[in-house]
């Protein structure tokens, strides 16, 4: 059972926003998902309620539940970038990226797909990195990453600064060899 308020009302606002985006009603979602329409009118009142019933309003508006490692940074409203930066996650990002991987399974576990993308780009323009892998990573972890102007977005509004990972990266590196 869930049973924050806060959590379900967070998850069922989502949800809706997620029916929304798709035009789809509170009738529609509530048959999609195989439910009464009432119980989505009472899930907006309760505080609890079965795993069961929220896994088929998501699949309904394909949206997939799933956990998230605590240890990772709030995400922006949109998602696309970290909310902070705390020193363990900068540490976690820059042992990444003074590995050299190229694993689009590392990069994407380690945070936001636009966020992570970008840090793929930036790394890229470092001689030292594999300029051509780091720029096919990016795309391959959010289409579009790479061009100029989408890159400029990027550094515009990510909380992480070139100005300052970079140089700490670069000690990050040197103290490891």
């Amino acid at each position: 059972m869930l049973e924050s308020t806060t959590n379900l009302k967070i998850i069922i606002n989502e949800l809706s926003f997620a029916a929304r985006q798709r035009s789809i009603n509170d009738t529609h979602w509530a048959a999609r998902a195989g439910l009464p329409k009432e119980t989505l009118s009472r899930l907006r009142r309760r505080d609890n309620c079965d795993f069961s019933t929220l896994a088929s309003l998501a699949g309904a508006v394909n949206v997939r539940l799933c956990t998230v490692d605590a240890t990772l940074p709030l995400l922006t409203r949109d998602g696309h970038f970290p909310v902070d930066i705390d020193r363990d996650y900068e540490e976690s990002l820059l042992r990444l990226c003074a590995s050299g991987s190229l694993n689009l399974t590392q990069w994407i576990a380690m945070g936001p797909h636009f966020f992570m993308a970008g840090l793929a780009v930036m790394l890229a323009s470092v001689d030292k990195y594999d300029r051509c892998g780091l720029l096919l990573l990016a795309e391959n972890i959010s289409p579009g990453a790479s061009k100029p102007d989408i890159f400029d977005r990027w550094l515009e509004h990510s909380p992480l600064k070139p100005s300052r990972f970079l140089p700490m990266l670069e000690t990050t590196v040197h103290h490891a060899t």
